[in-house]
This record gives C-alpha cells, sequence and structure tokens, in this order.
C-alpha cells in the first residue's frame, strides 16, 4: 500500500491544487493558498510553465532529434504529458518518468499510455540520488545510454540546494549529444518570487532561487546552449498562438543545452 504523509506539503500535489486539480490534501492546500497569498501570479507561472514544457518537449523531438527522454521530477500527470506530445511527432520515442511522490505512483498509468511504437516507463526514486536512479532496471531497459538522451527537469531545481552538483550527476552517465532542458525558479523577473519562496521553506518545502548567470553556469561545464540560451519561460521560442505574458507576471527561467 502507498504510504503518504498527508500532514507535510508536497510541491507536487501543491502544484497540482493550484492548477485546478484534485490529487491533493489540506496541508497542500493550506500551502498553497498562502503561497498565492503573497505571490498570486503563482498560477500564471504555472500554466506558462506547462507551455514552455511542451515547447521544450517538441523542439527535442524535431529539432534535436532526441527520441529517447528522462522526464526528472515528473508531478501528478496533466494531460499533455511528455510523452503524449513527443510521441506525437515520433511514435517510436521512449521516455522513462520519475518522481519521488507516492500520489504520482498512483497515477502512473496515465504516463505508461505509450504509442504502440514506442515505450514509457515510471521510476519512483529520488532525483538528488542519480546513481539509484541510472541503476534501476525500468531505466536500463527503456533508455539506451548509448544514444543520445533528452533530460528534462522542470520546475524542480529550485528544491534541491546543491543544483550543480545534482546536475554534473545527472549529465555524467549521457552520450555526447544528449540534451539537458531546464526550468528553474529565480528572484530576477517577479517582485513576489521572494516571498513565495519564504513560504514554500517554511512550509516544509525549502525553495532556493537562482539568478540567470547561476543557471548559464549549470550548463556551462558540459553544455552548448540552445539559442535563445537561459530566458524567462515567456520568451523561449514562443509560438503564435500562446497569448503574451510579461515577465513580471512569472518567475522562472527556461533553458536548454547539447551536451558535448
Amino acid at each position: 500500500m502507498v504510504q503518504v504523509d498527508t500532514t507535510v506539503p508536497h510541491s507536487a500535489r501543491m502544484y497540482d491544487y493550484v492548477l485546478g486539480g484534485k490529487d491533493n490534501y489540506l496541508a497542500d492546500r493550506e500551502a498553497a493558498e498562502e503561497a498565492l497569498k503573497v505571490w498570486p501570479e503563482l498560477w500564471t507561472s504555472m500554466r506558462v510553465n506547462r507551455a514552455v514544457m511542451r515547447r521544450m518537449a517538441h523542439w527535442l523531438v524535431t529539432e534535436g532529434g532526441i527520441r529517447q527522454f528522462l522526464d526528472i521530477g515528473t508531478g501528478i500527470p496533466t494531460s499533455p504529458n511528455l510523452h503524449e506530445v513527443v510521441q506525437d511527432a515520433a511514435p517510436e520515442s521512449h521516455v522513462v518518468y520519475v518522481d519521488n511522490d507516492p500520489i504520482v505512483l498512483v497515477h502512473a498509468r496515465a504516463l505508461l499510455s505509450s504509442s504502440p511504437e514506442g515505450r514509457t516507463a515510471y521510476v519512483e526514486a529520488d532525483m538528488r540520488d542519480p546513481d539509484q536512479l541510472f541503476s534501476t532496471p525500468e531505466l536500463r531497459e527503456t533508455l539506451d545510454l548509448d544514444q543520445p538522451v533528452g533530460v528534462t527537469v522542470i520546475a524542480m531545481l529550485q528544491f534541491v540546494e546543491d543544483a550543480a552538483g545534482l546536475i554534473e550527476k545527472l549529465t555524467a552517465p549521457l552520450a555526447p549529444g544528449s540534451y539537458l532542458a531546464i526550468t528553474a525558479a529565480t528572484a530576477d523577473l517577479a517582485v513576489g518570487s521572494t516571498a513565495l519562496a519564504e513560504v514554500y521553506t517554511r512550509r516544509g518545502v525549502p525553495m532556493y532561487l537562482r539568478s540567470r548567470s547561476e543557471l548559464e553556469a549549470l550548463f556551462a561545464e558540459r553544455c552548448d546552449l540552445v539559442d535563445p540560451g537561459v530566458v524567462p519561460m515567456q520568451h523561449w521560442r514562443p509560438t503564435a498562438d500562446e497569448p503574451p505574458v510579461g515577465v513580471e507576471h512569472t518567475n522562472m527561467f527556461a533553458g536548454i543545452g547539447r551536451i558535448r
């Protein structure tokens, strides 16, 4: 039986609540409501984050030529999920989802509805332990690490203190030509970002905000940044059908790097 501590907020369930989902508990709702009170634009920023995830995934499969994906910190399924985006363009794509929230595991079936030509898998693991993650049979059976992989770390790095160490370990096993896609919270854009981070941290979900230069440095060691570099999410290759959103209404940067 899945064990869930319903008294402690979890970032994935807070995210679910803000986006109108039902897979959350009182502690998640209370924490999310306090976060919305100090920064009401949180809902907008989360919606923009979902949109840039879809654009990044589509770029990786169509322009980057990637057919294998590792999604770190998947969260509670919200269609379209990554595999739906990439398999729509390339049905043979393989996707491994990773999360440590038992509630995500409950909904893993929605993440496993692969196209007939492709494959999806779900791994319950802590992203802060990449060594354990890369040794799991589910990952090894789904992804060929001798070939390029697209690693997506969407809205997760703000919950990791040692982001540089994590990125180093996540990219070390990858073949040249792989890609790293990131969105991460910052205080550079929205005035309310610092107050938001304080609420998350006080509620037991420590949040670490990073500047554009700090995020660029995460790519620099092993990656060449893809144009337009590290930019506000809504500025990363926007499409004509997406309504414009000012950067003051969001609190995250986005970027993709190609591993050398």
